[in-house]
Order: C-alpha cells, then structure tokens, then sequence
C-alpha cells in the first residue's frame, strides 16, 4: 500500500495545517524491487554516491539484495555486536561515511536508523528507510533518541524521504522484534492519556485529530495481533504484519505533525529511559519496546490505583517544594548526570502547574484515566502479543519499580501525570 501523505498535510481541526516531512512510504510484498525506481523520483545522483548503513544482522536480512538492485552503491556494515544508538555507535559509522556520500540508505531497525539520521542531519544529506523489522515506532521520525555520554537525549535529525518497507522482509524478522514493535505502540495508551492530562491542566497544545488516528491504528493492530503469531507465510499473516508496519509509521508521521514526540512517547517511555541511563540499574540485556512494554504496565498500575484514591478522596494536595535535588544528586550523581539532569528539568514542568486549578480537576483527571485499558485487560493484551510484562524479564528485581516511579518523570522535561502525581499524598 502506498500510504496517501496529502491526508495528513490538509488544515486540521486543530486550527494548524501540519508539516510532513517524508515523501513517499510503500509497504507490501516485493516492495523492495521497486527501490530504482522509486529513487529516481527523488536523487538524481550517482549509485556511487549512495551509501547503505546496515550491520551484519540486517545485511542478511535485506542489505545483500539492496547491494544487488543498486549495483555500485558503498555498503557501511557495522558489527551488530554491543551495537547502539549511542556517540560510540555514531563514531563507528562517521569513521567509515565517505565525504562524497550525498544520500544514506538505512536498513535496519531502531538503532540503525537513529544513527543514520543523525549522521543525515550532520552532513545536510537525505535518506532513505528500509525497515528490516516492525520493531520500533521511529523509522520516520524527526529527532534521534541516543544515549550520549550517559546521558539519554534526544537530538534533531531527519525524517527519512522515502520509507520503502517489503513485508517479505519484515514478517521474517525474529518475533522478538516484532513483539518490541507491538509494545511500542501499545504504549501509546499512556502517552496519549499523559497528553490529554497535560492539555486540561495547563493548556499545552493537543491535535485531536492525531489522537484518533493514532489511537485507532493501535486498536487495528490489538485486533490481529493473533495473526501476528501464525507461523506460515499466508496472506493474512502478511496483511497483519502490513498493518503493524502502517501503525508503527503513522506513529512517526503522527510526531512529525506535532513537531516532537508528545503524541508517541510519556511516563511508559520515560521509564525505558531511565533504565536506559543505567543509574540504578546494571546494564539491561533488552530492546527498547521490551522496555517499554514494561513501562506501560507499570505506568497503568501506578495511574489506576492514583485514579481511585482520587475517587474515593484518599489522597490530600502536596505542598511543593521544587526538584527533588536529593534524589537527583543520589542517583544521577554517581555518573556525573546530576547537572545535566537539573539542565533537563529547567524551567520546572510543575513550576508551571496552577496547583489549586489542579486540585479542581482531579475529577476530570480520573475521568480520562478511565480511557486507559484496566491492569488485567493490557496483561491479557501483551500476553497475546507475546510481549513482556515483568522487571523479572529483563534482569530487574521489583525493589526498583518505586525508584523508577519516582526518577522516570525527571528523564524529559515534559508533563505526564506520572510527574503530577507528585503533587498529591495518597492516604
């Protein structure tokens, strides 16, 4: 399916007309072979002039056929090997990226297209996605999520022009991929909540219209997520596959409308972060989506048992005092990230909280918590995905899941409810 991006460039009910950066996305079977042609239409450059970054891994997968199509085109393959969206990472591929290069093609998944942005928007080049798995929801987006000197930020990159994703590909890919990909978009039932909380309490801007069609997607996807898991190679099997690849990248052009990642990424995200800094944790042997399915639930547990202390008035308003510096300097200390953490949370998103105004709308709060899937709901939902659902899964023990409650919101200056809650002591 070629996916119709003037849908998405038309005035919005939201009163802005959004910005879409990538040209044109094909997915579907064979989707590959139509590489050239689809390259003509936007670099008229020589092969020669093309660099595919790739790793050993994805090099299997589909750079060995990419290499075949575009017959002369450079092949940058990384060791896949401790392979990260990281400054080491980057460096690996700066090192090896030709200064003629005029356009990057990036097969792979998350990591490889973040550095492969990264390094688009350092050299003022375009490229091109060629997703090798339906593993994360940032094959399109604007910034690049890497972790640098420690320290978990996210940079301004490039969207891909082109995203050419062949499902013989991608359904091929080893299902921990692809359950990573699930838990990603499953993810937006807390950062769409956080958005809607934040838009109520303080005013913060929020499109509508993106909500639906994310959340619909996510839904469209919850109803074949069986299908996902049929082993042969039929149609529906594909057709389920398409159909997470499709949620997956309206994710991203959903984050280029807005213009950062509000309407992908709160509390459950956050959560990956932290333990992607690895401050209170020792390193994690886990993808992001892993990670991030981890984190919905958490976040879910923590946002229904604060919705009903709500409602039942077993909760009383916290004087607030500022930036839990102590906590801070405790954890992020240690690794030297303890001003780069008070840079992050500068201004102070609760800073701007009218708390009084807050304290009215807890009942409306409880209500849009409502939207969230219940505990047992979501746990029945990941467990069909085969997703992950335990700390126990990746190495944690429990005892980490107050810290990260409590350290997770300092991770990006950004309002999710999780950051709210500390503005309340429940009885």
């Amino acid at each position: 399916m070629h996916i119709d991006l003037n849908n998405f460039k038309k005035p919005c009910q939201c009163g802005r007309t959004h910005k879409i950066f990538v040209k044109d996305i094909l997915i579907e079977a064979g989707a590959i072979n139509k590489l050239p042609e689809l390259l003509d239409g936007i670099f008229d450059g020589k092969k020669e002039e093309i660099c595919m970054i790739c790793d050993d891994n994805t090099y299997l997968a589909a750079g060995k056929l990419v290499e075949e199509i575009l017959e002369g085109c450079k092949v940058l393959k990384l060791s896949s090997k401790r392979l990260h969206a990281d400054n080491h990472g980057v460096k690996l591929a700066e090192d090896q990226l030709e200064q003629q290069t005029k356009l990057i093609l990036a097969v792979g998944s998350g990591t490889i297209h973040d550095i492969s942005r990264y390094l688009a928007n350092k050299r003022n080049i375009p490229f091109v996605s060629i997703p090798t798995a339906a593993s994360v929801d940032g094959f399109v987006s604007t910034v690049a999520a890497m972790t640098w000197n420690g320290f978990k930020k996210t940079f301004p990159a490039v969207s891909p022009i082109l995203v050419v994703a062949d499902s013989n590909i991608f359904s091929r890919a080893p299902y921990r991929l692809t359950a990573s990909g699930i838990s990603d978009l499953l993810g937006k039932y807390t950062a769409l909540i956080d958005w809607e909380i934040a838009h109520i309490v303080t005013g913060e801007y929020i499109c509508e219209k993106v909500c639906e069609l994310e959340l619909q997607a996510v839904q469209e996807v919850c109803s074949c997520l069986v299908d996902l898991r049929i082993s042969d190679s039929s149609q529906k099997r594909l057709a389920a596959y398409e159909q997470l690849m499709y949620a997956l990248l309206l994710s991203g052009i959903a984050m280029q409308m807005i213009g950062n990642s509000r309407p992908a990424s709160g509390a459950e995200h956050h959560i990956s972060h932290l333990w992607e800094m690895e401050v209170i944790n020792e390193p994690v042997d886990a993808y992001h989506g892993e990670k991030v399915s981890i984190g919905l639930v958490i976040a879910i547990k923590t946002y229904t048992k604060v919705k009903n202390a709500i409602r039942n008035g077993h909760y009383e308003m916290k004087q607030y005092t500022g930036l839990e510096k102590n906590i801070l300097l405790e954890a992020f200390g240690p690794k030297g990230l303890y001003e780069g953490m008070l840079e992050e949370n500068t201004p102070d998103p609760l800073e701007q909280v009218d708390k009084e105004r807050f304290r009215e709308l807890l009942p409306k709060v409880a209500d849009i918590l409502d939207k969230l899937p219940t505990e047992e709901s979501m746990n029945q939902l990941l467990s069909d995905a085969g997703c992950l659902k335990s700390v126990h899964e990746i190495g944690l023990n429990e005892s980490i899941i107050e810290k990260t409650i409590s350290l997770s919101p300092y991770v990006r200056n950004r309002l999710t409810f999780m950051r709210l809650i500390k503005l309340l002591n429940l009885a």
